[in-house]
């Protein structure tokens, strides 16, 4: 377990700016083992010493925002960091999940597949807009009216365990797990919640046949993602070991969608054949889209976790 110092040192710093870190981190050290010295030279026991002078200097965040000449101020500097923290967290998921919903249905339920990622991208644009917005409206007038959110004090016991940068957060883990879980949930809540056809009758819209195999095998690999962002999680950061495996489970979900895909053998036969547009063109054109949203995602993402596994090293 770090001391506290190192602790505080560690979440100040890793907001400073990378060339000046050693020499704040030398002076923030000496500075607090100096006012450490003077109560414990008046008989004040050692850790309750560290803990005071801690505790007076102040949350990490807004010492290190002195050091960079940072201003945390949105309307004034009272919720800055809570603003922050609430619109990092709303931004990280509800836009994602409301683009892929209105994709879905305007392919789906709207029969317009080739307007469907225009629609989803619009979508969650304009809902991260929205969120922005009345996020920062509401907190801007909760600064100007001085209302108090009775918000506890910062103590030494908030600082986080780790005294290595994260790479990993837990808004981030967890909207990964719940996308997952989600998806799951999709996979197999459509065999037994199906769409409406066009003569009122409901068809599920992925094959049957598939539950044979291949649907049990991708939500293997979904549930195996989980276990990885848990991993990830726990780590903090990315690792080679889980890019590799990070690599192994995109390629093992998205080759054989690929090859569902383009071999015709995703969509349900009875679904394409109810529906006049899947009939005359409209299923290859489903096919062509998801492939290329699923390889460009897989592809995406390993280099992204390779990326941050050599800024981790760094």
């Amino acid at each position: 377990m770090s001391s506290l110092t190192d602790r505080y040192l560690a979440a100040t710093l890793r907001t400073v700016p990378a060339p000046r870190r050693a020499e704040l981190a030398e002076e923030l050290r000496a500075s607090i083992a100096d006012m450490i010295d003077d109560r414990t030279a008046g008989g004040q026991d050692h850790a309750s010493a560290e803990r005071e002078v801690l505790t007076e200097m102040g949350n990490p965040e807004q010492l290190a925002a002195r050091y960079s000449d940072r201003t945390l101020q949105l309307i004034g500097p009272r919720y800055y960091l809570l603003w922050w923290r609430v619109l990092r967290m709303l931004l990280t998921w509800i836009p994602a999940i409301v683009g892929v919903v209105t994709g879905v249905v305007k392919a789906t339920v709207g029969g317009e597949p080739g307007a469907a990622i225009g629609a989803g991208i619009a979508s969650a644009l304009q809902t991260a807009v929205q969120i922005a917005f009345w996020v920062t409206l509401s907190f801007a007038v909760l600064e100007r009216t001085r209302t108090p959110l009775g918000l506890p004090e910062w103590t030494v016991d908030q600082l986080p365990e780790e005294t290595h940068d994260r790479q990993i957060s837990q808004p981030d883990s967890v909207a990964s797990v719940v996308f997952l879980l989600g998806t799951v949930g999709v996979l197999v809540g459509q065999h037994f919640q199906h769409w409406a056809s066009g003569d009122g009758s409901r068809l599920p819209v992925l094959d049957p046949a598939l539950w044979s195999f291949w649907l049990p095998a991708l939500i293997v690999v979904l549930l195996a993602t989980v276990g990885l962002e848990i991993a990830k999680y726990r780590s903090g950061r990315w690792t080679w070991p889980l890019v590799g495996v990070n690599a192994l489970l995109n390629l093992a979900f998205a080759a054989p969608v690929v090859w569902l895909l383009l071999t015709d053998r995703m969509l349900n036969p009875d679904l394409v054949e109810r529906f006049a547009w899947l009939r005359e063109g409209g299923a290859d054109d489903v096919a062509r889209i998801a492939v290329v949203v699923t390889v460009v995602i897989a592809v995406w993402d390993v280099i992204d976790s390779a990326v941050k596994a050599v800024r981790a090293r760094r």
